[in-house]
């Protein structure tokens, strides 16, 4: 507190010796300007450190300059003489300043883009038949967390809070604090007691309250605001997204904000750390990106990150190339689920912002390419996809889900390119108008006619396969299962009829289940418990392997 005090009264000090004549053309008694200048300067202390304790701005000179401006101006109207050409020559010396800071965009786009640069690659590489995507949407996950508020110690002084996905204990986990709902439910609760847990990959698990008690939180006032609070640890800093919570490995909470710099002229903006807190002690510590405790997943903030894909979308040959010309423009798409972004984890565990870039000409769907930014690290790769083919974008990929579901009325959310089998493939989750999940649709980006639902993802997987081997896909030369044969008898059969088509599930006498839709052998359908049956198939370790060719003995 004592930092805002004195910075507060040391800008109050100045302003009202610039606003303040000395020397002017009425003939005040020396007496009149003294409490003149004490009135002043206790009048722009209180403003200036109300202003700053409101709205937590930095307390940086640079960011005066508009304050400056006026101050200076009333001066040169108030001043007389010599004292006036000063003050005029200050005034006009901070209208540059505050014409600088203001047209600053107009020249840093080409730094912007240089901070923001990508390595670059062609794909990413093919997924793990093996594993799970994080793939429930958040607005889903978050309606069965208020669906089950009724854990919570006195439910009517609290709400719930922002969703943060994360790795905990090697399970990806949505994490939502709980939040106060108003000043006087925070006036007389103190602290709020704790946060929900839900798996991000099991759409039907069921949410879980962890018992953690938190003082400060976004929604507390005063000094208990976790804001207010890093402000006071950190006056200079600069501040990029919201408070985010994430938790150990021991279930202890604690509220994250990426910290950085400008790029120039207090426009545009760089990560360089991030400021984590113990929102129960309020024991605070700023860490360098590179020294962050490994727990934290999400050290760069999505807004940071999509901040990071404008410049780089944009700004490739400059600012005015990014309103006219447009060469070489690709801009990032508004469908990510924070700030334009979509949290997904790799085969290592490591947390990447994903987004999609799309061309600046309207009506076009076809994607430009795709990044994946490093949530610890902010550094990000830029896919430019197989360049002999076009890639349908996510909009594009959530028009097919609208249309495919036009009667019910259900659309997509959360669509994430993924290499599934070879094949650059958008998976989206498919949610009715009430916000409930219904299926999981995968379509192909570059066959857009090649496309399937299941409940789950793995069941839309495993449909995916078989649409693929009719549908002309590439799940034959670029999975990275190994292609094998075997010979046996039939000991069960299962058939599902899906859409046009059936998919047979078959167990041999070898214990190993095979899937096949008739899509790829009609003949699929009269298979029989007994049947011999010589089978070509995908070695992808999954508990149901694809098969490609399937022969029935006598038939």
């Amino acid at each position: 507190m004592g930092n805002i005090i004195l910075f507060a009264l040391m800008v109050g000090l100045a302003s009202a010796l610039v606003l303040i004549p000395f020397s002017n053309r009425e003939n005040y008694g020396g007496k009149v300007k003294s409490l003149l200048l004490i009135a002043a300067i206790v009048l722009f202390t209180i403003v200036t450190f109300a202003f700053y304790y409101l709205f937590n701005l930095d307390r940086n000179l640079s960011s005066l300059w508009p304050f400056a401006i006026l101050v200076a101006f009333g001066g040169t109207v108030f001043a007389a003489g010599k004292e006036q050409m000063i003050k005029g020559s200050l005034f006009l010396l901070s209208l540059l300043i505050g014409v600088y800071f203001m047209i600053a965009f107009l020249f840093n786009a080409e730094e912007k883009y240089e901070t923001s640069k990508m390595a670059e690659k062609m794909e990413i590489s093919t997924f793990d038949e093996k594993e799970t995507p994080a793939s429930v949407p958040p607005h889903f996950a978050r309606n069965k967390m208020k669906k089950a508020f009724g854990q919570v110690p006195n439910t009517s002084y609290y709400e719930l809070g922002n969703l943060q996905i994360q790795k905990v204990n090697g399970e990806y986990v949505y994490i939502a604090p709980v939040e106060f709902s108003g000043f006087f439910k925070w006036w007389n609760g103190e602290s709020t007691p704790g946060y929900f847990t839900i798996s991000a990959t099991d759409s039907s698990a069921n949410p879980k309250f962890m018992k953690s008690e938190m003082v400060y939180t976004p929604s507390s006032y005063f000094n208990k605001n976790i804001e207010r609070h890093i402000r006071m640890q950190y006056p200079e800093a600069i501040f990029n997204g919201e408070m985010q919570l994430e938790v150990d490995n021991e279930g202890k909470p604690y509220y994250i904000r990426t910290y950085g710099e400008f790029i120039s002229a207090r426009n545009g903006f760089k990560v360089t750390g991030v400021v984590v807190v113990d929102p129960d002690s309020g024991d605070t510590k700023a860490y360098a990106l590179a020294d962050a405790p490994q727990f934290i997943d999400g050290a760069v903030s999505p807004e940071a990150v999509s901040l990071q894909n404008s410049y780089y979308g944009n700004y490739i040959h400059g600012y005015w190339n990014s309103l006219f010309g447009k060469t070489d423009v690709k801009l990032p798409s508004d469908e990510g689920t924070e700030a334009q972004v979509s949290p997904i984890f790799n085969e290592n565990g490591e947390m990447y912002y994903f987004t999609d870039f799309t061309s600046p000409k309207e009506g076009v769907d076809s994607m430009l390419g795709y990044s994946l930014t490093n949530s610890r690290t902010g550094k990000a790769t830029f896919y430019t996809g197989n360049l002999e083919e076009s890639y349908m974008d996510s909009e594009g990929a959530l028009q097919i889900i609208e249309k495919k579901f036009i009667e019910k009325k259900w659309h997509g959310e959360m669509p994430i390119l993924y290499n599934f089998y070879g094949e650059a493939s958008w998976l989206t989750s498919v949610l009715d108008s009430n916000g409930f999940l219904q299926n999981y649709f995968i379509v192909s980006a570059a066959n857009p006619e090649i496309s399937v639902y299941g409940n789950t993802p793995n069941e839309a997987l495993r449909k995916y396969k078989t649409a693929l081997q009719h549908g002309g896909g590439t799940v034959d030369g670029s999975s990275k299962a190994e292609e094998k044969q075997t010979s046996g008898t039939v000991l069960r059969v299962y058939k599902e009829k899906t859409g046009d088509f059936t998919i047979v599930s078959i167990l041999l006498d070898n214990k190993k289940n095979y899937i096949i839709s008739s899509e790829t052998n009609p003949l699929a359908i009269y298979l029989k418990e007994g049947d011999q049956v010589n089978i070509k198939y995908m070695d992808t370790g999954e508990t149901f392997l694809p098969v490609k060719e399937l022969v029935i003995q006598g038939l």
